[in-house]
């Protein structure tokens, strides 16, 4: 009897030597992140202190069970009362079809003209609502920004480049209103999530390219943008990745290996050209939906054209990591100074002669704090969720 206990007490013991050590594999090591990229990231000396990640998302799961990740769970905030929201404003019309904006504007507006913000929900170009964007598009609009969530046409009912087409009739809307709007029309920035990341970029790299305008209405007007802002947004499809992912395949209609020439077309990445507009990129190192490879690689690229960007690497964060509300205000602070350096007033010259190293020396971030001056009712929309939500929001681009 003796020996039997003995035996079962060791095998006991080795089956908790076993699952300690898988539990340290599962939470330290399987899928860990990407090297750090030290020579691509690029951002100004004042930026806000890095959010601790973790270092697989197997770890960022377990911390949320235990209550340490906070997510936001209600996108579609509350108007304040200080904002004005005009809904389904029709921007463009395809045959019968009406494409609708959202306008979001401060209604205490001075007469200085403001840039206009062309913001993009994602959704794998198949789905989302502009309304996601609410929690941008507030806060602009109380910064004194005019800013424009956008609706366009997903690949169920017409394959790219139908989206690109829409988003840049989107940006003809807002410079012919631009008097109306109160917009400085050589100031218009392109920004978006995801798949919407992959439309702003397309905004600002296309220009010009006569295919890609659509006819959506404004014929004449510019599409061009001023700056371009990026969240984990597919930039190459010719890579392997892309190549038979079934978001890729139904957006754009047909496999790699059917047209390889409409892969690179349709990638941001091979229209960028010295000149571009100024680009600011956020991509998590834990994204497994967009490999953070794929910012890398634009990153690399403006860098080589010399193109101004700034690129935060968020170490340790999955795919939409914006809606954790530690990352989201680091994401609106940088996004902030990123605006007031490249298009607002004359930072810009300043901090294109700035930026030709690493770092660049701009005003204080501390200006640009965040979330304090919300209404009450706005905050307590502020509430979080489990993980798990986090899981649902990434299941496509």
């Amino acid at each position: 009897m003796k020996r039997a206990l003995k035996g079962a007490g060791v095998i006991l013991l080795v089956l908790v030597v076993v699952g300690l050590i898988a539990a340290v594999w599962l939470l330290f090591f399987q899928g860990r992140a990407p090297a750090p990229r030290p020579d691509l990231v690029r951002l100004p000396e004042q930026a806000p202190p890095n959010v601790p990640g973790y270092p697989t998302q197997n770890a960022l799961m377990a911390a949320y069970a235990l209550g340490w990740l906070d997510v936001f769970t209600n996108l579609h905030i509350p108007v304040p009362a200080d904002v004005e929201l005009r809904e389904n404003v029709e921007y463009g019309r395809v045959g019968e079809r009406p494409l609708l904006l959202d306008v979001y504007l401060p209604k205490n507006r001075t007469a200085d003209r403001v840039p206009g913000l062309i913001c993009i929900h994602g959704g794998g170009w198949s789905s989302g609502d502009k309304r996601d964007y609410r929690v941008y598009t507030i806060d602009f609009a109380r910064a004194g920004y005019v800013a424009a969530s956008i609706s366009y046409r997903f690949q169920q009912e017409a394959k790219f480049p139908a989206a690109v087409q829409d988003a840049k009739c989107a940006v003809r809307w807002i410079r012919a209103h631009a008097d109306e709007l109160g917009v400085d029309p050589g100031k218009i920035v392109a920004i978006g999530g995801s798949a919407g990341g992959y439309l702003a970029m397309m905004l600002g790299y296309t220009a010009n390219i006569p295919e890609l305008e659509g006819e959506g209405g404004y014929a004449g007007v510019s599409s061009a943008v001023a700056a371009v802002v990026d969240f984990y947004g597919p930039t190459d499809f010719t890579v392997p990745f892309a190549h038979n992912h079934p978001t890729v395949v139904n957006f754009l209609g047909k496999t790699y290996g059917e047209d390889p020439e409409l892969y690179r077309f349709a990638s941001p990445l091979h229209h960028v050209k010295a000149g571009a507009p100024p680009t600011l990129i956020f991509h998590g190192t834990l994204d497994t939906i967009v490999p953070v490879e794929q910012a890398d690689a634009l990153a690399e690229k403006l860098k080589t054209l010399g193109v101004p960007y700034w690129y935060d690497r968020v170490d340790g964060y999955p795919h939409t990591m914006d809606i954790v509300k530690p990352i989201n205000q680091r994401c609106q602070t940088l996004l902030r100074g990123f605006l007031r350096t490249y298009v607002e007033n004359d930072h810009q010259q300043r901090a294109c002669r700035n930026m030709t190293g690493r770092r660049a020396n701009l005003v204080p971030f501390q200006e640009y704090a965040l979330f304090d001056d919300l209404t009450r009712e706005a905050k307590e929309v502020y509430t979080y969720h489990r993980f798990p939500k986090l899981l649902r929001h990434a299941v496509r681009f």
